[in-house]
């Protein structure tokens, strides 16, 4: 098995702007410490604080070239004019009883939800996990964010289930975790 590299593709947005798809740069480690502190200022339902991020540059360098060189992860950076606007990741399973089973993760800034990014996305993840004989996707969400639930659903996901109180916030209030599972 050889590295999963994304091969770049140049996609067009809902407001006809373009944006390119790529495996993601060890070169632009500071602008993904970036996108990622502005991902966790903008909403709760990433899984750390902005002070949680807190690689420093070589440190995020080594982790993206890690994932470049992977037999079993691929990232996927989305570029709008040369700004981060998310990325998703499809992490395979090694093991033969888990083999057919991926996780898969997708962030975005707030400035480019509902252009279709998240769609494209999962396009491409579905595609190499098919690829790759994955027969299952599964993801896990912070409860109450309908708007992932719903490009979730639109992209044929079902609930299986939740783990109550996954998530603690400093407001000290719980959210769940909710669980779910797309068969390829």
């Amino acid at each position: 098995m050889t590295a999963m590299l994304f091969e770049q593709k140049t996609r067009m947005m809902k407001d006809g702007r373009e944006c390119v798809l790529a495996s993601p740069d060890p070169k632009d480690a500071k602008s993904m410490l970036d996108y990622l502190k502005t991902c966790a200022e903008e909403t709760d339902n990433i899984l750390r604080y902005p002070e949680e991020c807190d690689e420093s540059n070589e440190q995020e360098e080594t982790f993206l070239r890690n994932i470049n060189e992977s037999q079993y992860n691929v990232m996927i950076v989305c570029k709008v004019d040369g700004d981060i606007a998310g990325n998703c990741t499809l992490t395979l399973n090694k093991r033969l009883k888990i083999k057919h089973r991926a996780s898969v993760a997708i962030a975005l800034k707030r400035k480019y939800w509902n252009l279709g990014i998240g769609t494209m996305m999962f396009e491409e993840m579905e595609k190499i996990a098919r690829e790759k004989n994955v027969l299952q996707l599964e993801l896990g969400f912070v409860g109450g964010n309908d708007r992932a639930r719903i490009l979730y659903e639109k992209r044929g996901f079902v609930k299986t289930g939740k783990k109550p109180d996954a998530f603690y916030l400093k407001d000290g209030s719980f959210r769940d975790e909710i669980l779910m599972i797309k068969k390829l």
